[in-house]
């Protein structure tokens, strides 16, 4: 019994023993992890970081646990992998001390299109954290978002069949030169079919590693063939997998080798060419640099750093040149920023280098802002997983607000769908001065890959077509469209035989028309083309009244046997209002005509009145009572049928007057239509010198 109860202690101790080993070696192993997240090795870290996430205990070890897990979240959002929403979820179970956990995990969940589920995490990070910007910026665009997606931008995307290739991401393309005719972008694709030679995948990403390629197009518009740079890369080496024996940056980069190079810009003449260079050393972070290449002789030369702070281990990166090439813009996490990556620029004189500034709150967050692109037209276009998005990188655009003196204000604006997405949306580039060219994403790709679109701005076109025709409908051959806008513009218009016309108009003007024809009173119109995002015909038909014949008023209505104007008569009285501020030179005779139907004095009386009711409304709308003289006919002048109204009634010919024998001599029904036709208001115009003498 001693010798068995002696065996039992033995076992505990040896099991106690074990476990304690264990946990010290996961406890190893995790700052293994953390050495490795802390120089970027993101991939071999999350891998390390699952492994021992299964041996902690949820209790005991909760505090390290929620650190892992954590850590985990971190390594997964980085590289886009979508397990970073269990990660963050498990860290927030377990506790995890920091509430950057919740805002992290919400903008996970925004990346992947939950938008109430990131909702409630943004809420809840923002418990702790009121002011934060980042968290107010989610919240809200996870709020809007329905509303977003229903105002999407004017842009056309595709899919670049030219430039993606299999499993490999392809990025950050840039136009070298201003005739668009070579594209460079980085890629990590393989370049040779021998796949012992490939060479090994980065600890960062666990990908390729990145070079540039470029591709250059014919002169039947067709992009050529993929290669690496001319002069850049040393191919015979990199096929070797030689190491360099001298570890000078210039050799490192002619080399290829294990440094990854991408992300790059040029001067307008195309001779200089700015990119981002990585150099990978095992078990260091040697941060990103920007290097300067120059091409002589169709070659890029050894490239040379650009040193821009005095700190060698800052990190710089996103080089991006401005129109006229004394400003550049990059990326780094330097002290004395908004927090993450922001946006810098510094002036540059061949190869002087001033001092770099921030570009400040407006452009940075506390989150990232990156990918900077300088247009000719002096606007700013980057990607932030800060600013108000559809989630992961959105690109904006930043414009200088030019009412602000003695001051730099800039304008945000995201470019919405679809050059936006719930992914990562970066890296544009232009086609000259215009709103054509390519950027890069990674939507609708599970594994993250990043792949160049196409995008171009339809050209918005206005055009205004219409006829101008009598008031009978027939056309005006000789008629004439004047066209004025608050742009200056002020073009005659003739129109064609059959009285048409066509005319294309420019975007943002507010236009007055005015329809004129020799014997006919002259009729304007307004149109405007402000804020219109989309194409647009605008059809505008004229009807002018003849000079030399009375013209009916329609929809003038009064009062069953009375004088009174009902409200349904507004829309005539208001089109005879215009009528006369169209035609300030004129004067009038309104005259009111009745029916056969009762006493004819009567009729007469009732027809002064009504024509004194239609010139009294129109004395109170700013017409001048001296150009209108009012008349009452009675009965005593029967309608005259035009060609029109014998087409719109064929039992009723052209030419006849609607007098008492002919209506007795109808049916019932027949009758009644032209005793309402005869009830009828007209004008005829009197005098067209009005106000000139």
């Amino acid at each position: 019994m001693q010798f068995v109860t002696k065996n039992i202690h033995y076992l505990f101790f040896f099991i106690l023993c074990v476990l304690t080993l264990s946990s010290c070696s996961v406890q190893k192993r995790v700052a293994r992890a953390d050495k490795k997240f802390a120089i970027g090795e993101y991939y071999t870290a999350v891998d390390i970081y699952k492994q021992c996430y299964s041996r902690l205990h949820n209790k005991k070890d909760r505090e390290l646990k929620a650190h892992v897990a954590f850590r985990q979240g971190e390594c997964y959002r980085i590289l886009n992998n979508t397990r970073a929403t269990t990660a963050y979820q498990n860290a927030i179970k377990l506790k995890y001390q920091d509430s950057i956990a919740y805002l992290y995990g919400a903008q996970v969940l925004h990346y992947q299109g939950k938008y109430k589920d990131a909702q409630k995490l943004y809420e809840q990070y923002l418990q702790s954290y009121p002011d934060n910007y980042v968290a107010r910026a989610g919240y809200a665009a996870c709020a809007k978002m329905p509303e977003m997606k229903k105002q999407p931008g004017r842009y056309k995307v595709t899919l670049s069949k030219d430039f993606n290739y299999r499993n490999s991401s392809n990025f950050a393309p840039c136009f070298l030169g201003e005739d668009a005719s070579v594209l460079v972008f980085t890629s990590n694709r393989q370049t040779t079919k021998n796949k012992k030679r490939q060479k090994r995948a980065s600890n960062i990403t666990g990908q390729q590693f990145f070079q540039l390629f470029q591709s250059r197009k014919n002169a039947a518009g067709q992009w050529e063939e993929i290669k690496q740079p001319d002069g850049l890369y040393s191919p015979e080496k990199e096929q070797e997998g030689e190491e360099q024996s001298n570890d000078s940056t210039q050799q490192n980069a002619k080399a290829g080798g294990t440094a990854e190079m991408g992300i790059c810009c040029f001067t307008a003449d195309g001779k200089s060419m700015y990119f981002t260079y990585s150099k990978a050393m095992i078990g260091q972070d040697q941060g990103t640099k920007i290097m300067c290449s120059m091409r002589a002789s169709g070659e890029w030369g050894d490239p040379q750093e650009v040193k821009l702070f005095q700190d060698s281990t800052i990190s710089v990166a996103h080089p991006s040149l401005c129109p006229t090439g004394d400003t550049l813009y990059f990326v780094s996490d330097a002290p004395g920023g908004q927090g993450g990556k922001d946006i810098w620029f510094v002036e540059i004189d061949g190869t002087e280098v001033g001092i770099p500034e921030n570009m400040g709150p407006q452009i940075n967050t506390s989150a990232d802002e990156m990918f900077p692109t300088a247009h000719p037209d002096g606007s700013l276009y980057f990607s932030s997983n800060g600013h108000p998005g559809y989630g992961g990188l959105d690109i904006f655009h930043a414009i200088q607000d030019t009412t602000v003196k003695d001051s730099v204000k800039w304008i945000i604006i995201n470019m919405a769908e679809p050059i936006n997405s719930q992914s990562d949306d970066f890296g544009m580039t232009f086609e000259g001065k215009t709103q054509n060219g390519y950027f890069s994403s990674n939507r609708g790709d599970r594994k993250g890959i990043d792949h160049i679109y196409r995008f171009e701005l339809p050209e918005l076109v206005y055009m205004l077509e219409g006829s101008i025709t009598d008031n009978l409908g027939e056309q005006l051959s000789d008629a004439a469209l004047r066209i004025v806008g608050n742009d200056g513009t002020n073009t005659k218009v003739q129109v064609r035989r059959d009285g048409t016309f066509k005319v294309q108009l420019k975007r943002d003007v507010k236009y007055a028309m005015l329809a004129t024809a020799r014997g006919y009173l002259n009729q304007r119109q307004t149109l405007s083309t402000e804020g219109l995002r989309e194409s647009k015909t605008f059809e505008q038909h004229f009807q002018l009244a003849s000079i030399s014949r009375p013209v009916g008023v329609e929809n003038i209505f009064y009062e069953f046997g009375k004088w009174d104007l009902t409200p349904e008569s507004e829309q005539g009285l208001q089109t005879l209002v215009k009528m006369l501020n169209d035609n300030p030179n004129i004067t009038i005779e309104l005259s009111a005509h009745t029916d056969m139907q009762g006493d004819e004095a009567f009729n007469r009386n009732l027809s002064e009145k009504r024509a004194q009711s239609v010139c009294d409304y129109l004395v109170q709308h700013g017409i001048a009572r001296d150009r209108l003289t009012p008349k009452g006919y009675g009965e005593g002048q029967p309608y005259v049928a035009d060609k029109r109204l014998s087409e719109k009634y064929t039992f009723i010919p052209k030419g006849q007057a609607l007098d008492e024998a002919f209506i007795l001599s109808l049916p019932e029904n027949q009758r009644e239509i032209c005793n309402q036709i005869n009830r009828r208001t007209e004008f005829k115009v009197l005098k067209t010198t009005y106000g000139m003498y």
